[in-house]
């Protein structure tokens, strides 16, 4: 087999299939100069909210300024407790740390790896504000006890949906169960921008109007600033580009569910770990990830063979400096541990091309098979 090179992702490629698309969107943008929350940004607005199935969405600057403005329009603040997970990005805690609360962490399931409904009970106290739950990977979580739990106790969830533009839980999209969901669109993402770029999701109508203003300084009108507030707006273009590929979101997935499942098929009996889907369906595979003990050396082996890997990820959240001492110490959160230790993240995006795929399947079966 040629030697060829695999990238963990192409975003050239990605241009290439759509590139007069993008450039229109973009001229768009010039000809109205709607650079800030501009016609093009409100557009994406009302696209997103329809697909995700929601009343309202809030485009913002980032997914980190989205989580952030989440929590705060659900009231947390200093003293509170945010339940979370630990196997995500750090973005998804760092709020969290801004608001003065402090983050509780749980264990992940070991088949869909994201929160164990089953141990979110025994985490909640007095002070619990708010559930910030993670669907990881691409996989939405086990949604239905963890709202039937919060829903008891009066605790708003918030969704991470950062992996998850159009992935479904029992036919319901990511971004449209809990109390409220939050995107981020970094360019990586299945739906991705180019720069930085998130949203805010609900159907509370009121939380909606909340996040606009803080995103906006603050301001209740023009130049009247009752609240402290954040200068969190979505650029036009970033909203006239995303606009012209929510589009194409829902065949970009299938082709990832379609190579996920050739994925599944061809490693399912050789020497690594391979992903579950807990819930049939539900799966847009952001993330092909492997687990494999000795993960270093077969990443070392499939870069000698052309095939480029990631780490999804590799230090979980409480074992950052900023989080130690908040309750959860090393070998706390076992499952959670295991798969940060084993953890291995394959090249998977709509423009992988079938012979790419093979290169990347022989080279595991090469070294695992």
């Amino acid at each position: 087999m040629t030697n060829r090179k695999v990238p963990i992702i192409d975003l050239k490629a990605q241009l290439a299939s759509m590139e007069g698309e993008i450039r229109a969107a973009i001229d768009s943008v010039l000809d109205d100069v709607g650079f800030s929350n501009g016609p093009a940004t409100r557009r994406f607005e009302e696209d997103f909210a329809a697909y995700c199935g929601v009343e309202e969405c809030v485009a913002v600057g980032s997914g980190t300024s989205a989580l952030h403005l989440a929590m705060c329009s659900v009231g947390v603040g200093p003293g509170d407790e945010v339940i979370s997970v630990s196997m995500s990005f750090v973005a998804t805690a760092w709020p969290i740390l801004y608001l003065g609360a402090r983050a509780v962490f749980v264990d992940i399931d070991p088949r869909s790896y994201t929160l164990d409904p089953e141990q979110l009970e025994a985490a909640i106290s007095p002070k619990t504000k708010a559930i910030v739950l993670v669907h990881l990977y691409g996989q939405c979580a086990d949604m239905d006890p963890i709202l039937a739990i919060a829903s008891d106790r009066g605790i708003p969830v918030i969704e991470d949906c950062a992996h998850t533009p159009g992935a479904e839980y029992k036919g319901r999209r990511a971004g449209s169960m809990g109390t409220v969901g939050c995107f981020s669109f970094y360019p990586t993402k299945n739906l991705g921008a180019y720069g930085e770029a998130g949203a805010v999701t609900t159907n509370d109508d009121a939380l909606a109007a909340r996040a606009r203003m803080l995103r906006d300084h603050g301001q209740t009108e023009r130049y009247v600033h009752d609240h402290v507030g954040y200068n969190y707006r979505m650029d036009g273009i970033q909203g006239a580009v995303l606009s012209a590929k929510l589009k194409h979101l829902d065949a970009w997935n299938d082709r990832r569910r379609a190579l996920a499942a050739a994925y599944d098929e061809r490693l399912g009996d050789c020497r690594v770990i391979t992903p579950r889907e807990a819930i049939p369906g539900n799966h847009i595979y952001h993330l092909y990830v492997i687990r494999d003990d000795d993960r270093s050396a077969l990443a070392a082996s499939l870069g000698r063979r052309g095939v480029a890997t990631g780490l999804h990820y590799p230090i979980p959240i409480h074992l950052q400096e900023p989080f130690r001492g908040m309750g959860s110490d090393e070998g706390d959160l076992l499952v959670t541990e295991e798969l940060a230790r084993t953890c291995l993240s394959l090249p998977l995006y709509p423009e992988l091309r079938d012979d790419q795929l093979e290169q990347v399947i022989e080279a595991i079966l090469a070294e695992r098979g």
